[in-house]
């Protein structure tokens, strides 16, 4: 069988983009690690079938393993993340993918938008970078709750899938997807990144890491509200277990001081707080009333210096202990029909399925962009119909 003259230069990029080990890729063509290692020598060369195997093992398109040098992979937004020189915080193919995936449904999104007459959103870059945090969250709050208010919840858990729906209800597309599009064998890092934001005026978008922990979630969302608010996009990775919540950069900075008064406004909170009782009976108590989760809490406290850093770092690490635990259950179940309009986001969902079901859009383009089959969306609109 013929070789195909790839250039191996080219090859090693590739598995150093994926940041997959030898074995693994070698195990996945399938051949044994010292071909592979020959092939990234250049003493022999794959055949076109296990080239092609490669490309689909390392995520990238066939005819790049022939080209000269690696291509430019300059992303579109701005990495705010405080990474240091670290190699292993780069993001890596999966980040990559999964961005060209939503740019690419976001481009359908906003003809689809354009079409249908809908204005430019008026709070997308209301405020400078120097806004005052507290006006930016006051706002965030009047668009999203309206003169009514904020809704009463449950808990923190139904707050944020409430927060959501008042997000895309006000017109921010908003997925929270921890894996590429809806291949399981993907997931997303943690460690990597938290979130993104896209400051759109027609299509302001907002992703969470699915894999976080919920209870890490909300802050996120709220600190990509605040990119939208002020104008930025970018990748964002704030640890909220960190004093200095792990970023170095200005904007990230404001953002999260925009997040925390959005949240848990500062007016009236250290009036609740009762230096008689303990840290975690106040986080208890107070996480009721602000509907956010205890570790939120805790850092509200710590940031407005109703406790110290050594009591927040001992708090921290007492609630995360549980959160690995409580994110493996989520994520080992859960139907794929309920999870398909959080994959895609919801406005975006449903304008596919109507689009599609309409016949303005074959059937499957539309289970292209929501990154499944055709029968699959069928299903999905048989289920929903049946539930309504």
């Amino acid at each position: 069988m013929s070789e195909a003259l790839i250039n191996e230069k080219i090859l090693a990029w590739a598995v150093n983009r994926a940041d997959m080990p030898l074995d693994a890729v070698a195990k996945k063509v399938p051949v044994k690690p010292e071909r592979l290692a020959e092939w990234l020598e250049g003493i022999e060369r794959p055949t076109f079938r296990q080239a092609k195997s490669l490309s689909s093992v390392l995520h990238i398109p066939f005819g790049y393993l022939f080209l000269k040098e690696p291509p430019e992979e300059e992303l579109p937004i701005p990495d705010l993340r405080t990474v240091g020189s670290d190699p292993s915080k780069r993001l890596d193919a999966n980040f990559k993918d999964l961005l060209n995936d939503i740019l690419f449904k976001r481009d359908w999104f906003k003809d689809y938008l354009i079409a249908y007459d809908d204005p430019k959103l008026a709070f997308v870059s209301r405020f400078s970078k120097d806004a005052d945090p507290e006006m930016v969250a006051a706002d965030i709050r009047k668009t999203l709750y309206g003169t009514s208010g904020e809704p009463t919840t449950a808990n923190w858990e139904t707050h944020l899938r409430m927060l959501i729906g008042k997000a895309e209800d006000a017109g921010i597309w908003v997925i929270r997807n921890g894996i590429v599009g809806s291949n399981t064998h993907r997931p997303l890092s943690v460690s990597q990144f938290r979130g993104f934001a896209i400051s759109d005026p027609l299509v302001p978008l907002i992703f969470i890491n699915g894999r976080d922990a919920k209870a890490a979630q909300i802050f996120t969302l709220a600190h990509e509200l605040a990119h939208i608010w002020i104008g930025t996009s970018g990748v964002s990775n704030v640890f909220i277990g960190e004093s200095d919540y792990g970023v170095s950069r200005a904007i990230e900075q404001k953002c999260n001081q925009i997040a925390a008064e959005f949240l848990v406004p500062k007016d009236g909170f250290a009036s609740r707080w009762d230096h008689e009782s303990s840290v975690i009976s106040n986080t208890d108590r107070l996480a009721r009333i602000y509907k956010v989760s205890r570790i939120v809490i805790a850092r509200r406290a710590f940031d407005l210096g109703l406790i110290d850093e050594s009591h927040y770092k001992s708090f921290y690490a007492f609630e995360s202990a549980g959160w690995e635990e409580a994110k493996a259950d989520s994520e080992s179940g859960g139907s794929f029909y309920n999870n398909l309009p959080l994959r895609n986001g919801i406005r975006f969902t449903n304008a596919v399925m109507t689009q599609a079901m309409s016949g303005r859009l074959l059937l499957k383009h539309a289970a292209t962009l929501l990154n499944t089959q055709p029968a699959t969306l069928m299903a999905f609109h048989n289920k929903t119909r049946a539930a309504q």
